[in-house]
């Protein structure tokens, strides 16, 4: 698997598995804040980030099979975060266009944001550079 950028993972890796219930969101709410943190992010980024993560999420549960898991793996570098997500999906499922609202709030609070649906799996990642590091 890649990066956004197109690199390997080469860093600190977290992976969390989830139930595909929005009930279980705050989990990935806190893994992301507590692993932005870590990267000293400021704390208008950290939640800026947590939204985005929610959003996505929200996304893909929307698309999700019955019991399915969210799987969200989360790569920790020097100055950023990158977050990928993803759930298996019901037959024919489609994700938000980007020019939905829900795209412009993921492109709004990230770096940048890309998703893809394929096999009966959505991935939706999302890579946040900390500021003053474009």
């Amino acid at each position: 698997m890649t990066q956004l950028t197109g690199q390997p993972w080469t860093d600190d890796v977290v992976r969390l598995t989830v139930p595909a219930d929005g009930g279980y969101l705050g989990v990935l709410r806190t893994a992301t804040a507590g692993l932005a943190a870590r990267l000293q992010f400021a704390l208008d980024e950290i939640e800026d980030l947590r939204i985005a993560v929610d959003e996505a999420c929200a996304m893909l549960l929307a698309i999700a099979t019955r019991d399915a898991e969210l799987e969200c793996r989360f790569a920790v570098t020097e100055d950023a975060l990158t977050v990928e997500v993803t759930v298996p999906t019901v037959r024919g499922a489609t994700l938000p266009a980007e020019s939905s609202f829900a795209w412009k709030v993921l492109t709004a609070l990230t770096t940048s944001a890309t998703a893809t649906a394929a096999d009966g799996r959505a991935t939706i990642g999302l890579l946040t550079r900390r500021s003053g590091t474009y």
